[in-house]
């Protein structure tokens, strides 16, 4: 599907269409497991002129979705781009590689230095200046009132989304640890693919991704610290995804603690099962009215979610994860 877009979407808010086509062929950028990567020239082109142009709005409480990859991010962004007043962003890592040139952990636009990590020290006024332009050329080409930004890696991020947008709110959305892992082995061996002798798959090029996490986050981390040299060599996707989850999650229950009047936590799996509730509880917080179109769109697209069963994990990572599982609420 082009841009997320389905049947449903378009019959309840055809005039959508345009928001969602802007955000997909103008602002997101194509990464390398996706196919039209022919068209990231010109997006770059286009971030390059909006960067000297003047603010023409202000980016008013934008809207970011933090979490692991995987866990029903795409489907709640997809649910809120329903609503009158938002534009969705559906991971527009090229915006922020063209906001930040070491933000790519894929490696979809540079080979080069990346971190995880960004703070308040990478908020410099220039950086500030090209976030809100670019945000705000977003909202006056689709329209919108407030902004949606689905981009799960900014979790480790938020101090530097806060410096550029004070006012900002996250979401942090959290989904059962087994069936967010058993998604991630599903997604690389899906679309996973060989190019020029490049591995490219959910882990980056040639794992890049997998090397910055244990370089940079599994040190934070004591109980998988130990383990990071042996981490290294891993190949199991599951046991990947497990530590990626696990110091996700970490993060996310940090930030909950630290910035509780602006992140709300969403559990997947409650979202799913009682939809109406959940999504006027998050409307409410937001600060975005009641839409009865959106709620019909939720209501039709949410459904009940099934488990899958447990799997073996490395032992060296059963208790880290049973143990974030247990804080999660999950049993």
């Amino acid at each position: 599907m082009i841009a997320q877009l389905d049947s449903l979407y378009l019959l309840i808010r055809p005039w959508k269409l345009w928001s969602r086509l802007v955000s997909y062929g103008l602002f997101e950028g194509r990464p390398l497991t996706t196919r039209g990567q022919w068209i990231n020239p010109l997006v770059f082109a286009h971030f390059a002129v909006e960067k000297y142009l003047p603010q023409m709005r202000l980016v008013e409480k934008p809207v970011f979705i933090l979490g692991t990859g995987r866990s029903g991010t795409t489907i709640l962004g997809m649910v809120l781009s329903m609503h009158s007043e938002v534009g969705f962003l559906n991971e527009p890592k090229a915006l922020w590689h063209a906001i930040h040139p070491q933000e790519d952990l894929i490696g979809s636009y540079s080979r080069g230095a990346a971190r995880y990590r960004l703070g308040v020290g990478d908020a410099v006024p220039e950086r500030v200046q090209d976030a809100r332009r670019l945000f705000s050329a977003y909202l006056v080409a689709t329209f919108s009132r407030r902004v949606v930004d689905k981009y799960p890696e900014l979790i480790f991020r938020v101090p530097f989304v806060k410096a550029i947008f004070p006012d900002a709110k996250f979401l942090f959305l959290v989904r059962n640890g087994w069936d967010t892992c058993h998604s991630i082995k599903g997604w690389s061996k899906r679309l996973g693919d060989q190019v020029g002798g490049e591995i490219h798959d959910w882990w980056g090029v040639n794992r890049r991704k997998w090397n910055l996490l244990v370089e940079q986050l599994v040190p934070e981390h004591p109980d998988l610290a130990l383990h990071a040299e042996s981490m290294r060599n891993w190949t199991d996707q599951t046991d990947m995804a497990a530590v990626e989850w696990i110091v996700t999650m970490r993060e996310g229950m940090s930030l909950m603690a630290e910035h509780p009047d602006n992140i709300m936590r969403v559990v997947y799996e409650d979202l799913c099962d009682g939809a109406q509730e959940n999504l006027n509880g998050i409307l409410d917080f937001l600060e975005l009215r009641r839409d009865e179109k959106f709620m019909h769109y939720a209501t039709e697209t949410l459904k009940q979610t099934v488990n899958c069963l447990p799997f073996e994990l490395h032992p060296l990572i059963v208790h880290a994860f049973n143990d974030t599982m247990r804080r999660l609420g999950y049993e």
